[in-house]
């Protein structure tokens, strides 16, 4: 990731550069910054679990107004 993009943790609640207006949160389950991918799971979690699903790290770096909340999710 470069400099001017906040990391991502695991735990972090995140919305997607093109998750529309419905303010979708997403939880960080994994990121590998030398592979440029992290894996994402909807947030709050389905009753018998939510999807893990793989986002390029470089397509969350290309939305401005993208930003990890400052809570982390929680189970």
């Amino acid at each position: 990731m470069t400099r001017s993009t906040p990391r991502l943790h695991q735990g972090d609640c995140i919305q997607l550069p093109d998750g529309g207006e419905d303010g979708q949160l997403y939880q960080v389950i994994g990121v590998d910054d030398r592979g440029d991918r992290c894996w994402l799971r909807a947030w709050p979690l389905a009753r018998h679990g939510s999807p893990v699903f793989e986002v390029s790290l470089r397509q969350l770096q290309t939305a401005a107004h993208r930003r990890p909340h400052s809570a982390t999710c929680r189970s």
